[in-house]
Parts: C-alpha cells; sequence; structure tokens
C-alpha cells in the first residue's frame, strides 16, 4: 500500500511540473511586441520628421502596453499575457504641440503613425523685431586619422644548427613525419620605442631548405618586437629576415559637410568616430561658430541626436524668431 501511495505521489509531482512548463510556454507564447515609428504629418515625405518623446499606449481587452517614441521616432512595446495575435488593438499617441492620434490596427504589422502639429497663431512681429536670419550653415567636425612615418628596414640572417639522418627517439623536436631529429632556432628583433615592423618576410637561403619551416613570423600586440622562429630537420640552415619599420602618428583630420534644410528643420549626419562637432553659420550676416556639446545646446535650434552602429543622425530645429535664409 505504502508503495502504491509513493508511485501515485510521484505521478501527481511529475503532472504538475508538466502543466506548469505548458503553462510558461503558453504564456511566452503570448507575448508580442508591436513596433512602429512616429511621424510628422505632412504631404511632402521629405518634412515627415521623427518625432521624439511621444507616449504611445496599446489596449486590447484588459491588457496594456506603454512606451515613447525615441529620437529616430522609433517606439517597441512588449505586451503582457491577455494580447492574441488575431484581435485588433487600440493605439492612443499623445504628445504636447500634436493632436492626439487613437487607432484601431490589427496586430502582428509595423505600425507608421503620423502625427499633426497644432498650429499655434503667432502674434505678428513687430517691426522692430524681424526673425533672426541663420544662412551660410556648414557643419565641421574631426577624426582621428593614422600616418606612418618610414624610419627603414631591417634585415638579419641567422642559422638553424642541426644534424641529417640523425632518427628523433626521444629528442624535443621532430619532422613533421616524426622520423627524424629537428632543431630549433629564434631570433628577437626590436623596431625602438614607437616603432612598428610592417612587411615582414623571412625565408631559407641556404642549406637544405627543403627540409625547414617557419613556424612563427608574427609581431607582438604592440608591433615594436619580431620573434621569428624556425626549423630544420636536416642538416644546418640560414635564415633570412626583412622588415619595414615604421614610426605612426595619429592626428586630428578636420572635415565639413553640409546639412539639408527642409522649412524650419535641418538635418546632417556625421560618422560614428567623429569628434568635437560644431556648426558654422551666419546669424544676421555674422559669421559664428556653435560649438555642439553633449547637450546639444543651441540659441537659435533645439537639436535630437539619434545614434546608430556605423553614423550618428542629428536633427536640429528652428526655436520661435529664427528663420533659414
Amino acid at each position: 500500500m505504502a508503495k502504491k501511495w509513493k508511485i501515485t505521489l510521484w505521478l501527481v509531482i511529475i503532472a504538475a511540473i508538466i502543466a506548469a512548463a505548458i503553462y510558461a510556454i503558453h504564456k511566452n507564447n503570448h507575448r508580442i511586441t508591436l513596433q512602429g515609428v512616429v511621424i510628422r504629418q505632412d504631404p511632402d515625405p521629405d518634412k515627415q520628421t521623427p518625432i521624439a518623446g511621444a507616449q504611445i499606449t496599446a489596449l486590447s481587452g484588459s491588457a496594456v502596453g506603454s512606451g515613447h517614441s525615441d529620437p529616430a521616432g522609433f517606439f517597441s512595446l512588449t505586451l503582457p499575457e491577455g494580447f492574441r495575435r488575431r484581435r485588433s488593438v487600440v493605439l492612443k499617441v499623445r504628445l504636447a504641440g500634436y493632436r492626439s492620434v487613437d487607432l484601431s490596427e490589427s496586430i502582428g504589422k509595423l505600425y507608421v503613425i503620423q502625427m499633426q502639429p497644432i498650429a499655434v497663431p503667432k502674434p505678428p512681429e513687430p517691426d522692430h523685431h524681424p526673425a533672426v536670419l541663420i544662412s551660410n550653415i556648414k557643419i565641421r567636425y574631426s577624426v582621428k586619422t593614422t600616418t606612418q612615418l618610414d624610419v627603414g628596414s631591417e634585415v638579419k640572417t641567422f642559422q638553424v644548427h642541426n644534424t641529417a639522418d640523425v632518427p628523433c627517439g626521444d629528442a624535443s623536436f621532430c619532422s613533421p613525419d616524426g622520423r627524424w631529429k629537428a632543431g630549433d632556432a629564434s631570433e628577437l628583433l626590436d623596431a625602438g620605442s614607437g616603432n612598428e615592423f610592417r612587411n615582414i618576410r623571412v625565408s631559407c637561403i641556404a642549406g637544405p631548405c627543403p627540409f625547414t619551416r617557419i613556424l612563427n613570423q608574427t609581431p607582438a600586440e604592440d608591433g615594436r618586437t619580431l620573434k621569428v622562429l624556425a626549423r630544420d630537420w636536416s642538416d644546418t640552415a640560414t635564415f633570412l629576415v626583412e622588415a619595414e619599420v615604421v614610426h605612426p602618428m595619429i592626428s586630428d583630420l578636420v572635415r565639413e559637410s553640409y546639412p539639408v534644410i527642409f522649412g524650419p528643420t535641418l538635418s546632417f549626419t556625421l560618422p560614428a568616430t567623429a569628434e568635437g562637432p560644431s556648426i558654422e553659420a551666419e546669424v544676421n550676416s555674422q559669421p559664428i561658430v556653435f560649438p555642439l556639446g553633449p547637450d546639444l545646446l543651441l540659441s537659435w535650434a533645439k537639436c535630437t541626436l539619434s545614434i546608430s552602429q556605423d553614423s550618428n543622425v542629428y536633427r536640429c530645429e528652428l526655436k520661435p524668431g529664427y528663420k533659414f535664409k
């Protein structure tokens, strides 16, 4: 009777584990991710710029998911259990300065949500306060570049001493087929402080070269030292090492680019390696340089930055009272 009770208990435990696993799989299968983008509504595709900071709320039955759009307008919402792939979802998008958007969409698509700016009537500008004109805009930045100064070349010979036709036996080194005793020899070269080896060539130039092998001709990680290792399983052979010695120098290369302007929005991209970006512009015909620090603060525009693996995308929208010329 006790044995039968134990078997029953084990069956109950196994059934509980299986039920928990099925529930976990079922729950994970019903977690859905919605992805989309929020952009400005405009009939001109060039002016459909991304909108950052919009609040997106997804509703389906009793389940709710929410998030915000990033500087590129992108949003991704991971929905909790309760959503179903074949059910519809209501997307509510809110942001100050834009008309609210409520959409009923099916689940399982990419959502492109366009928001219409709320037109705020501007009071007529007094004649003595005309708009400040921003013109002749140019982007400057720097990138690290490496140049090489040719220092000279290194030429050196060394020998691997060995005797031919000696069975390997218990020798430390043997021929590749394990039959003959072999000898190893190495040579260490130093390019000097701050220098590196380039275009390394090692070759056997005298002796029974067909019965030799170059085991290593790779410089150290910093490139300054080079250890060459060779093996010979016949009579003594002579090796020649040749390499160029260079002195790498890192410098800043200043580059320029020009932005694209659509209406009140200025856009430009820079390489991910760009450093010290700045905007050169004429403000009411006066040339001024505006450094773009980490906070992207400009007196005449509000800027956002979207970072990708290969490039950085900058977008700047004019503040009231300023105008592109």
